[in-house]
């Protein structure tokens, strides 16, 4: 035996493989199978943690994963908080600590917030905070931050590794009770692909509790033993234990979390921790059991407080006696087994007092027969003791015991049937809720469904795999749920544990006017714990019923989130971490930038080349220098990253005549065009250059970061909206390396490498694109700009990129040119007024806004957006637009975002007319220039107007747009 509280059974115990663990430092023995809470219990140790707002002692309630109490901080792994003493399983050398707590558990100074009770009732943090003002952050937001949570987030990163598996199934299992079995053994006898978890080390625990129990004759165990040899043998079913399923989505895919190496001591470092599996399923069977309740009474929390149904596991399963001579406080008929069952086991039942005022004959007998002290119509007033029960007083009279065994009943766990969207329906004769059993795909069977019989709930199983459960049992009297009623009992009387919310709380929100369950909820926290209220949620609507003298649908429900358990941000995550936290895209020419010395920035998903510096550069010298150079030479920009989309079929014209604002149908084969593409509510959704290079084939560019939406955008309206129209649409960005090449000197560079295509300005005007061969190579040739100056975009198969820049790169260095990066892009293109989309607009700039209503088609039939445009908001006098600023002081350089105002000293409510969206240091102008959203904008040329900076406000003039090279002589050469 391990500990002074181990006894003779335990069904999952090896008691030839000893354990040690520590808790707070202090080492104790266990055996394998156990878990931390059960070998707590059988090392007499009940103080496991303190509570939440008001630090009191608190022990373990249950034996699952509903546990509220038993949070406690794992050592490995570099610190795991709030892990459930229930369901952390033991292996050696497991070190645990508890939480919450300073300097020590018995002793923590934080429990004197007891004493201020009185004022820290549900929504004092509403009331407190607001007075006086100054002292929010100072003083308020630093308080507020060090109290809450419960453990402490660990402050390296996480050393283990995750994985992520699909699966499909015929019918995914949830729970490995009797009525999951079932369900699952009824599958294979059809060859069914089936997939049963169960979120415990071991497949159907709960029959392990009741040694009496039998099923259709046959002992619980028995049959367990049988079906579970029966699944392990068929090849097309999978066993997940230690797999928890907390989410149902659509189409019947199911999250589950398997955790593989927590219960090892030392794991293969091979293996992946956890695993996250996605699951879609053609039915599921929710065999998910139900939860005890706890009564609801004064200092119902204090440690040796326990659910009936949880003593029993402790003493069935894992041979650990939770105390030495128990009071169960009930009204249910399950306390009663269950203290029949403890006391067989050597644990003494001072006394069953039942609220009730009528119990079965059957179960008054066995008491009799057992010595057992009953007593109904019985009302707790108040649990005695501190970090430990000592007594229990019941009617006024005093009973010593160490234990204090309670149950209010059962709430079927409709957690996940609740996630697919259908309803749960309210049993008037057994107080909770149940499954409506109107989804398709979706079955719950057993205890879920309100079935407590265990021959009703194995016939359920089976029925459930065939989807033939039509709906809940009818009403019975077994596995009612009391109402809690304590009426004016002194003391604090807890509802929810994890959030220390008290019938106090629960009855002062209602005075305050919260009465709906989801306001009751965010009012009180009440069921806002990391448990969801899987103990306290039934109480808080009894309380709330009673007090209103409602019936409890009539004050509602709260919503059952997903996850049912919390997951680990590393199961979500998977091997989505670090560098491959988002795969890391790079351009064919990014090699060639790394070698020459390039700073880069991540863009759209992209690493870019932002600079290249050259000896004694730093990044302000360099951008200007690449500027400079470009409008004076030439300059070489890797744009491979620019979304392309090949547009292709009879069709293709039409198709792009209604994505785009302005026309497309009648563009020559040969000639490219700027195309502005908005979203159904007439705001501008994404631009780029279309480049007709066939009748039925274009060649379509977006933004960095905009090519997977409009992608999507596009084959949305191909599929749904014109199916008619005979278009394909093929995503080519990464096929095409793409080289601008921009300077006066362009066409000097790419002369000698393109020899079948003629490059004179008549030939080859301003916005038009050509198929040609690069030395050879396939060749795009586009005449188009975004720096202003003449420019050529050349496009050539991914696989040449870094070959024809180097060709490019040698040319243009022997012309004095440069290679340069976004930040000289950005620049340029400033000071031509070219727009970056997500940039200077906002997701509310209408083509008018943007000064680009020129290239609304107006005798279009029709486009996506239009009818949105003439609306009367979008066309109001005092919309933001798009115009120049030009700072009083050359040398200051607006903030991007910055407010603009129209007053130099503005009040604390000055209404802001705009913002800045971009800004920078010019070298061609030798100033600084913005860009910004400003109401009514174009009105205001030459008007002073303000922003906002880190050292007031800065004077500024509205300027029109572009700020350099208006007539674009230079952009056509």
């Amino acid at each position: 035996m391990s500990g002074p509280f181990r006894i003779a059974g335990g069904a999952l115990l090896d008691r030839t493989q000893p354990l040690r663990f520590s808790f707070d430092g202090r080492s104790y023995d266990g055996f394998a199978g156990d878990t931390l809470a059960s070998a707590l219990l059988a090392n007499g140790v009940r103080l496991v943690a303190r509570s939440f707002k008001y630090h009191r002692p608190r022990g373990l309630l249950t034996a699952g994963s509903e546990e509220p109490n038993g949070l406690v901080n794992l050592g490995r792994s570099g610190g795991t908080p709030n892990a459930r003493a229930t369901m952390v399983e033991l292996y050696d050398g497991l070190t645990a600590s508890s939480q919450n707590r300073f300097p020590s558990l018995r002793h923590d100074i934080g429990a004197l917030a007891g004493l201020a009770s009185p004022f820290l009732a549900a929504g004092f943090y509403y009331k407190t905070f607001l007075w006086p003002r100054r002292f929010w952050r100072s003083v308020y937001e630093p308080l507020i931050r060090q109290a809450a949570g419960l453990g402490t987030a660990p402050a390296s990163s996480d050393p283990d590794a995750y994985s992520t598996r699909f699966a499909h199934c015929d019918l995914l299992v949830v729970g490995s009770g009797p009525a999951g079995l079932a369900a699952a053994s009824a599958a294979i006898d059809r060859g069914e692909r089936v997939i049963l978890c169960e979120e415990r080390a071991n497949f159907g625990e709960t029959l392990l509790d009741d040694p009496d129990a039998s099923i259709g004759g046959v002992p619980a165990d028995a049959w367990r033993e049988q079906a579970l040899r029966a699944l392990r043998a068929a090849p097309q079913v999978r066993l997940l234990a230690r797999t928890t399923a907390f989410g149902i989505f659509a189409d019947n895919m199911v999250g589950l979390c398997e955790r593989l190496t927590d219960h090892v001591a030392h794991p293969d470092p091979r293996l992946p921790r956890e695993r996250l599996w996605q699951v879609r399923a053609r039915r599921i069977v929710l065999a998910t059991g139900a939860i005890e309740q706890p009564l609801v009474f004064p200092n119902n929390d204090r440690p040796g407080v326990m659910l009936a149904g949880a003593a029993r596991a402790y003493v069935r399963r894992w041979g650990a006696a939770p105390g030495t001579r128990a009071v169960v406080a009930t009204a249910s008929d399950s306390a009663w087994e269950a203290a029949f069952d403890l006391h067989r086991s050597g644990i003494t039942i001072a006394v069953i007092a039942d609220l009730r005022s009528q119990v079965h004959e059957t179960l008054r007998t066995t008491a009799r027969r057992l010595s057992i002290v009953t007593q109904l119509n019985a009302r707790v007033d108040r649990v005695a003791g501190h970090r430990q029960v000592r007594a229990i007083v019941v009617n006024g009279r005093r009973i010593p015991c160490d234990l204090v065994l309670t149950s209010a009943g059962f709430a079927p766990a409709v957690h996940l049937y609740s996630q697919t969207g259908a309803g749960l329906i309210y049993d008037e004769a057994r107080h909770f809720f149940l499954a409506d059993q109107r989804h398709p795909g979706v079955r719950c069977a057993g205890a879920c469904n309100g079935s407590f019989v265990l021959d009703e709930i194995v016939a359920e199983g089976y029925e459930a795999a065939a989807g033939d459960v039509s709906g809940p049992r009818p009403a019975r009297t077994h596995g009612t749920f009391a109402l809690p009623n304590i009426g004016e009992a002194r003391g604090m009387a807890f509802v929810d544990h994890q959030s220390d919310v008290t019938v106090k709380d629960i009855r002062l929100a209602l005075q305050e006017g919260f009465r709906a369950a989801e306001h009751l909820k965010r009012y009180t926290t009440s069921g806002m714990g990391a448990d969801q209220g899987k103990t306290s949620n039934l109480n808080a609507l009894g309380i709330a019923a009673r007090t209103l003298g409602k019936p409890i649908p009539a004050i509602g429900l709260t919503t059952f989130r997903m996850p049912y358990t919390p997951v680990s941000f590393g199961a979500l995550a998977g091997r989505a971490r670090g560098a491959l936290f988002e795969p890391l895209r790079k351009t064919p020419i990014d090699g060639w930038a790394e070698e020459h010395g390039a700073a880069f920035e991540l863009l759209g998903g992209w690493r870019r080349a932002h600079w290249f510096a050259q000896p004694g550069e730093d990044m302000r010298s360099a951008v200007r220098r690449e500027c400079r150079t470009v409008r004076s030479a030439v300059g070489i920009f890797d744009a491979s990253t620019l979304g392309k989309i090949e547009v292709a079929g009879p069709d293709a014209a039409e198709f792009l005549e209604r994505i785009y604002v302005n026309t497309m149908r009648k563009l020559e084969p040969g000639r490219c065009r700027y195309g502005l593409m908005l979203r159904e509510d007439g705001f501008i959704f994404d631009d780029g250059v279309v480049g007709r290079f066939a009748e039925d084939r274009f060649h379509v560019t977006t933004t960095t970061g905009g090519v997977q939406g409009v992608l999507a955008h596009m084959e949305d309206y191909r599929q749904t909206e014109w199916p008619e129209l005979k278009v394909w649409l093929t995503s080519t960005t990464e096929q095409w390396a793409v080289i601008a090449v921009q300077g006066p000197k362009a066409r000097q560079v790419i002369e000698p490498f393109v020899r079948d295509i003629e490059l004179s300005d008549a030939a080859m005007p301003h916005l038009s694109c050509r198929d040609g061969h690069f030395l050879g190579i396939p060749l795009r040739l586009f005449r188009v700009s975004f720096t202003g100056e003449r420019g050529y975009e050349i496009n050539v198969p991914a696989g040449y990129g870094r070959s024809v820049w180097e060709k490019l790169w040698t040319r243009a260095a022997a012309l004095e040119g440069t290679a340069y990066g976004t930040e000289a892009m950005r620049t340029l293109r400033m000071e031509k007024g070219f727009l970056i989309v997500g940039q200077d607009t906002d997701g509310s700039v209408t083509p008018a806004d943007a000064g680009l209503g020129r290239l609304v088609g107006k005798t279009k039939r029709d486009f996506i957006g239009k009818r949105s445009l003439a609306r009367s908001g979008l066309v109001a006098a005092d919309r933001k637009q798009l115009v120049g600023l030009a700072t009083d002081d050359p040398a200051i350089v607006p903030a991007e975002g910055g407010q603009v105002v129209d007053c130099p000293a503005p009040p604390l409510r000055t209404h802001a007319i705009g913002h800045v969206t971009s800004s920078c240091w010019s070298e061609t102008l030798q100033r600084s220039i913005a860009m910004a959203l400003v109401e009514n904008g174009r009105a205001r040329m030459g008007e002073r107007l303000y922003v906002s900076g880190e050292r007031g406000f800065h004077p500024v003039r509205v300027a029109p747009l572009p700020f350099f090279d208006p007539d674009g002589a230079r952009l056509h050469g």
